[in-house]
C-alpha cells in the first residue's frame, strides 16, 4: 500500500471531521485508532487518518505519539502529512498544536508549515489572521467556552506564538486571492517556522492545499483536507472514487450517547425528547460513586425492543463550571467519559449495532473502551460527520457517528441512526 496522503488527528472526532472530507471529496478513506497494529488488514485506499486522542494531554505526549504515528505514515509512502486539529484551534498556550507542528516539520526538515483550521462548511473562517465561527470572532462566539481548551484569543498568530518555538508570520487574503503562485512568493518571505494562511471559502482551501503539497507537512482542518483531496485530484495522483458502507449493522438495536455542553448538541437532545426515551444522568450521583450508570443501562435494555435511546450526561456551561468548581474540572471530565464508555460497552454487549456519540473527549473513551481498531468511511451525516463501519478484531461491523459536540443541525440524532443503516 502507498498513501497519496497521511493525516495525524489529535482527536477521535477531529479525525472522522477530517477523514469525511477526504471521502466526499474523491479519496477512498480509512481511519484508525491509534497506530495501527500489523493484524490489522486495510483495505486499498488513498489515506489513511491516524486518530489520536492527543489533544488535551501533556505535550512531551502528543509529540511522542504525533512521530510515532507519522513514522508509520511516511513509511507507507505518504509524501504529505496533514496534522488534524480542531476547527476552534482547540488548545492552550502550553500547546499541543504549536509542539506537535514543530516537531513533525523538524522531523520532516520541511521548511515553514502551513497552518490553518478553517472549514467553511461549518462556519470556520480565517480572516487576517483571526478565526471567525461564522460572523463573530472565536473569542465572541459561544463555542470560546470548551471545558478543557477554552479559546479567548481569536488572533491565531499570537495564539500559535505562545505555544511555538519558532517564527510564526500571516499570509492574508489578498494574497491568497492571487493563487498558489503569489501565495509560494509570500511563504518565502517569512523567516521560517510557522505561517497562518488566511481562507474564508473552499476555493482558497483548493490554493492552499496547492501550496500544501510542495511541503512535507501542513496543519489545519477539514478545510485544508479539502484542499489537500482536489489538489491530489487535479495532479491525477488520485482518481475520484464513491464513499459507502451501506451494509448491515452488527447488531439491531439502536442508541445515542451525549456528552458534550455544547449549544448545538444540547438543542439535538431537547429535539430528540420528542422522538425517543430520553435519559438525563444525575452526574452528582455518577460522581459520587453510586450506581448510576448501572441504572442507566438498565433502563436502556428494558427499553431498546422499542426504538432508539438516548442517555445524556450533557449540561449547561454554568451547570458545568458549577461541578467543576465543586469536584474538579478534570474528575468531572474523567468520570463521566468512563461512565459513558462503561454505558457503551454494555449496549453494544445487549445487541447495539448502530450508536451516535456526542462530544470529542466522549468519543474518544468509548472507543478506547470498545477496542475499536478503525474504521470504513462513509457517507457525509451532516458537514464534518461521515457514517463509520468498524473494522479490525473488536465489534466489526458496528456502524458509528462520532460527532464533535458543536456540529450537525437540530434533528442530527435520528439523520444519523437512519444513515448507519
Amino acid at each position: 500500500m502507498t498513501l497519496a496522503l497521511g493525516v495525524i488527528a489529535d482527536d477521535y472526532t477531529g479525525a472522522s471531521d477530517l477523514a469525511n472530507a477526504l471521502a466526499t471529496n474523491g479519496l477512498r478513506v480509512v481511519q484508525t485508532i491509534g497506530v495501527p497494529p500489523e493484524s490489522l488488514a486495510l483495505p486499498d485506499v488513498d489515506a489513511v487518518v491516524v486518530a489520536l486522542k492527543s489533544r488535551s494531554i501533556a505535550a512531551a505526549e502528543a509529540v511522542r505519539q504525533s512521530l510515532e504515528a507519522d513514522r508509520w505514515l511516511r513509511a507507507r509512502g505518504a509524501a504529505h502529512v496533514l496534522f488534524k486539529i480542531c476547527s476552534t484551534f482547540d488548545s492552550t498556550d502550553a500547546g499541543n498544536i504549536g509542539p506537535v507542528s514543530d516537531a513533525l516539520r523538524d522531523a520532516a526538515s520541511g521548511g515553514i508549515t502551513l497552518v490553518n483550521p478553517g472549514f467553511p462548511g461549518a462556519g470556520r473562517r480565517v480572516f487576517q489572521g483571526h478565526l471567525f465561527v461564522h460572523d463573530q470572532p472565536l473569542n465572541e462566539s459561544p463555542l470560546k467556552d470548551h471545558p478543557l481548551n477554552p479559546m479567548h484569543d481569536a488572533n491565531l498568530v499570537r495564539v500559535l506564538t505562545r505555544q511555538s518555538r519558532s517564527p510564526v508570520g500571516l499570509v492574508p487574503l489578498q494574497v491568497v486571492e492571487q493563487g498558489a503562485d503569489a501565495v509560494r512568493a509570500a511563504l518565502a518571505k517569512l523567516p521560517g517556522g510557522a505561517a497562518i494562511v488566511d481562507a474564508v471559502n473552499d476555493q482558497h482551501f483548493e490554493v492552499l492545499g496547492q501550496v500544501a503539497l510542495d511541503r512535507p507537512v501542513s496543519t489545519g482542518a477539514s478545510g485544508l483536507g479539502i484542499g489537500l483531496a482536489r489538489a491530489l485530484r487535479r495532479l491525477d495522483i488520485v482518481t475520484e472514487h464513491v464513499a459507502d458502507t451501506n451494509d448491515t449493522p452488527a447488531g439491531r438495536f439502536s442508541a445515542i450517547l451525549a456528552g458534550s455542553c455544547s449549544k448545538a448538541t444540547l438543542e439535538q437532545i431537547g429535539v430528540a425528547e420528542q422522538q425517543m426515551p430520553v435519559l438525563r444522568l444525575d452526574v452528582e450521583k455518577l460522581l459520587a460513586g453510586g450506581e448510576e450508570a448501572q441504572a442507566a443501562l438498565s433502563w436502556a435494555r428494558d427499553k431498546l425492543e422499542d426504538g432508539p435511546v438516548l442517555i445524556a450526561s450533557s449540561g449547561t456551561p454554568a451547570e458545568v463550571a458549577a461541578l467543576q468548581k465543586r469536584h474538579g474540572g478534570a474528575a468531572v471530565g474523567e468520570q463521566i467519559e468512563a461512565a459513558l464508555a462503561e454505558i457503551a460497552a454494555g449496549l453494544v454487549d445487549a445487541g447495539v449495532g448502530r450508536m451516535v456519540v456526542a462530544g470529542g473527549e466522549t468519543s474518544g473513551a468509548v472507543v478506547n473502551r470498545l477496542g475499536l481498531q478503525g474504521f470504513r468511511i462513509g457517507a457525509e451525516i451532516a458537514p464534518g460527520v461521515p457514517a463509520l463501519r468498524v473494522i479490525g478484531r473488536a465489534h466489526a461491523g458496528l456502524g458509528i457517528a462520532l460527532k464533535s459536540g458543536n456540529f450537525g443541525g437540530p434533528d442530527f440524532f435520528a439523520r444519523a441512526l437512519d444513515m448507519l443503516g
